[in-house]
């Protein structure tokens, strides 16, 4: 239960920490030199956290055991943070930008996890993907 609950808290606080810093990145700045650093650090942090993590094999002996979804996921990162940059410099609030973006990606993904996870999408689940509809309109207008 205790996973159940901190993998969730984690999520939130770190994307209210992602969406802090990308909203706060200098209008100025080259947004891939900050996407650099950002990386350097997370790949800092993670080295560190591998070898905290007390593994049975080296790390490049790790890799051997990962599939296409390791380096598609660092496109799709690079993507989703270029995203937010650009989409904070556009003047989306920091309050809607991330609601709306957040709520499109809930969407997009119901009939990926109906199609290929076979997830089961009952009656209220459609009334809660009617309501996230409904406050996109809300939201925009």
């Amino acid at each position: 239960m205790f996973m159940y609950v901190f993998s969730i808290v984690l999520i939130v606080a770190s994307n209210i920490l992602y969406n802090v810093c990308q909203k706060s990145t200098p209008e100025k700045a080259n947004p891939f030199s900050a996407l650099l650093l950002t990386y350097l650090v997370a790949g800092i942090l993670t080295v560190i956290a591998f070898y905290l993590s007390k593994p049975e094999k080296t790390l490049f002996q790790s890799f051997k055991g990962l599939n296409w979804t390791s380096p598609v996921l660092g496109i799709a990162i690079v993507g989703l943070e270029f995203g937010y940059i650009m989409a904070y410099r556009a003047g989306w609030n920091i309050s809607v930008g991330s609601l709306v973006a957040n709520i499109l990606l809930a969407l997009a993904l119901i009939p990926i996890g109906i199609i290929f996870y076979q997830e089961g999408f009952g009656l209220h689940k459609i009334l809660g993907a009617i309501l996230c509809i409904a406050g996109l309109i809300l939201i925009n207008k």
